[in-house]
């Protein structure tokens, strides 16, 4: 689905919005417009211009109304644009006779973010994710493919050949649908089969909407990390996970996921399931925002339903404020803070307030730590030696030839720990009785 052009061949493209007060304010239409700008841009188009459609209803044929659909007709050809983009889903039908009427491209906001999705797809995983929901949005859009062959007679063998090439290609882009979820699964259980070891460790994952910063940040906290950041909407799809040190613990894994956006297409919420499996197995979640977006409110929400759409239910999210240097008004900091007193105010980029995030982060991770005690024998090394490894040894006497440990450990270790102990207390009493 190549829908914009490359960068050194950059394509001329208008915008066009939908507004029907009151449901839909035209500023609401306008904050979601300079966002599709941001999104075109990002795909390699230039905007030349935005439309707005004042309409309650929209025409089933067009979308937007026969004279608007004049309008666009005119600037099209003395403009010489390539690209019309609507920031509300086209259906097939709608798509199909705007393309015949204005004599361009057309596409919608669904088919932007998929194209940009191809265009940032770095890993295999990330590439096959991509193409199924490619694959999912252009299956109910293939009829009209072949208009030119599907001349329809009536009586026996005069079935057009049109509609035999439709079947053909719904069949192929079925049975590859078919073969890409089955290649993502077994990817998926791959990676759960590798990442075993990590469920006995601490997880954090980044958040957020798209652009908010959460690239920047990992590479702040963890700067052995150079996870690619870019002023470009989703710069990052690949989770990344690195570790991240804290003071009260060896260990924890800071994970990055792709960022989320409004209006964000449901073939690619299904498609990266398994790469957002990474923040629902997270013990909590940063959730980064920019706070120098005029919407960031708005863009809040958006995550938290998102978040609620794949599955996540708990509670345990740290509200990170982001790019507090970029505010131009220094009093709007002190009334957030009111309003989000348990939230952290940063800049990523300058590392403003990251030592106290840190902090945070620890006391969160701190409180699924339980204190334990235990007696062994001074020659169970290996069970002395991994207690010193995998948790965070507060106190230890030696009283004859018995060494008492008393140690803090993670929920996830527990069970691990509990069995260690168990069968190594086990050995000592089967050695005294013999």
């Amino acid at each position: 689905m190549n829908i914009v052009a490359s960068e050194n061949n950059r394509e001329k493209a208008i915008l066009v919005g939908l507004c029907s007060p009151p449901e839909i304010p035209r500023s609401l239409v306008e904050e979601y417009l300079d966002e599709l700008a941001f999104l075109a841009d990002t795909a390699g188009a230039d905007i030349v211009d935005t439309f707005i459609q004042d309409k309650k209803l929209r025409d089933p044929a067009y979308c937007i109304g026969k004279g608007k659909v004049e309008e666009l007709v005119l600037f099209v050809r003395e403009q010489g644009i390539d690209l019309v983009i609507f920031d509300d889903d086209l259906s097939p039908a709608q798509a199909r006779n705007l393309e015949k009427t204005l004599e361009c491209k057309v596409i919608d906001r669904t088919a932007l973010i998929l194209q940009i999705f191809a265009i940032r797809a770095q890993s295999a995983q990330a590439k096959m994710q991509v193409e199924l929901a490619q694959l999912e949005y252009m299956l109910p859009r293939l009829s009209g493919q072949w208009t030119h062959l599907s001349k329809q007679k009536g009586g026996i063998g005069n079935k057009g050949p049109g509609e035999t090439q439709i079947e053909t290609d719904r069949r192929l882009v079925r049975n590859r649908i078919s073969l890409l979820k089955k290649k993502l699964k077994e990817v998926s259980l791959q990676h759960d089969t590798q990442t075993q070891g990590r469920q006995q460790v601490p997880r954090v994952s980044l958040v957020g909407y798209t652009n908010a910063g959460k690239s920047t940040l990992m590479n702040t906290l963890c700067p052995e990390a150079q996870a690619f950041a870019e002023n470009r909407l989703f710069a990052t799809l690949d989770t990344k996970t690195r570790r991240l040190e804290l003071s009260i613990n060896k260990l924890v894994l800071l994970s990055d996921t792709v960022g989320f956006i409004r209006k964000l297409p449901h073939t690619l919420v299904e498609s990266f399931k398994s790469t957002l499996d990474e923040v629902l197995q997270a013990d909590f979640l940063l959730h980064i925002i920019d706070i120098s977006h005029p919407g960031f409110e708005d863009q809040m929400q958006v995550v938290r339903e998102t978040l609620k759409d794949i599955g996540v239910m708990h509670d345990n999210i740290i509200d990170v404020f982001n790019k507090i240097d970029a505010l131009e008004d220094p009093s709007q900091l002190r009334e957030l803070s009111e309003k989000y007193p348990e939230a952290v105010f940063i800049s990523a980029v300058r590392g403003l307030n990251i030592t106290l995030l840190k902090e945070i982060i620890g006391r969160h991770v701190a409180r699924d730590y339980q204190e334990r005690h235990i007696s062994t024998h001074v020659s169970n090394y290996k069970l002395i030696s991994y207690l010193y490894e995998h948790t965070e040894v507060i106190d230890e006497r030696c009283v004859n030839e018995e060494v008492e440990l008393t140690f803090r450990v993670h929920k996830h270790q527990l069970k691990h720990i509990d069995a260690l102990i168990a069968s190594s207390q086990k050995l000592q009493h089967d050695a005294a009785d013999l």
